[in-house]
């Protein structure tokens, strides 16, 4: 960011939670006032509720993140918000496919978010996993990712918050590459488990990408969600108190996620934010 750059920015939160109670919104919100803080920038940000109350922005915002949320990304298939959001994803490729058009603008996919935007291109299979996948895992960088500004400062692999009930898999390469797209990322080898290795991150194209993982999640807020009695009994029902136990365990190392906190969504709002530079 430079003294050219405009000094107010409009950002669109798409909430996919549909009111499940969650840590991942009030992290998003966070993240982008202190990016907006650290660089002087007057920044608006309005959340649409896309699930709930069909909501969607329009492409009077510059930059858009798009949330996780709970349930399965295939059975919206033909329902009402998801077929709203689809459209939006369209108008947005459309606004950036014209040559006329400038600013472009950049969306990032989050974990369910992701995995819709995976479906809507048509890139691979989004299919149900074997068992959840739940936890501060490390995730894995392919060749690509030297060349991808969102991930500048990230070491190899990296750790970051895994909640998840479904994965990509297979992936079209070929189709990425038409798009101008590719793969960043990958989940960690199990050479013990007969299993294709999901993919956690894609660039669909110049001004798409998307992670599976969370790359909002905080140590501290993640902890607090962990000790609430609900939070524990739900993990210790469905993964064991080992599981709890674990990644609590892994949170009092704040370092393992962090790092991912601190670079993903701020280096992502500094790629959209330079767009702007020098438009008033």
């Amino acid at each position: 960011m430079n003294q050219t750059t405009r000094k107010n920015i409009q950002i669109a939160l798409l909430d996919l939670y549909e009111g499940a109670p969650n840590e991942g919104m009030r992290c998003i919100r966070e993240l982008i006032a202190q990016w907006g803080l650290q660089h002087n920038l007057q920044v608006t940000l309005d959340e649409f509720d896309v699930r709930q109350k069909l909501a969607i922005p329009s492409l009077q915002y510059d930059v858009f993140i798009s949330s996780g949320g709970p349930g399965s990304p295939l059975d919206s298939k033909g329902s009402d918000w998801e077929n709203n959001y689809f459209k939006w994803i369209q108008s947005v490729e459309e606004w950036n496919n014209l040559s006329i058009n400038t600013p472009k603008k950049h969306i990032f996919f989050i974990c369910h978010s992701f995995q819709l935007a995976a479906r809507y291109f048509g890139i691979g299979n989004v299919c149900k996993r074997k068992s959840t996948a739940f936890g501060v895992f490390p995730v894995h960088m392919l060749q690509e990712r030297t060349q991808e500004a969102v991930f500048e400062g990230l070491n190899d692999p990296f750790y970051a918050v895994d909640s998840r009930d479904y994965q990509l898999i297979e992936p079209n390469h070929t189709k990425l590459r038409a798009m101008g797209g590719s793969i960043l990322a990958i989940e960690k080898n199990r050479p013990h488990v007969p299993f294709e290795r999901a993919v956690m991150s894609v660039r669909f194209n110049p001004y798409f990408m998307g992670t599976q993982f969370h790359p909002e999640a905080d140590a501290a807020g993640m902890a607090m969600y962990l000790q609430r009695a609900d939070k524990k009994q739900t993990v210790i029902e469905n993964h064991g108190e080992a599981k709890w136990k674990s990644m609590v365990e892994q949170l009092q190392d704040p370092e393992k996620i962090r790092w991912t906190h601190n670079q993903i969504i701020p280096n992502f709002l500094n790629l959209a934010a330079k767009e702007l530079a020098n438009i008033h």
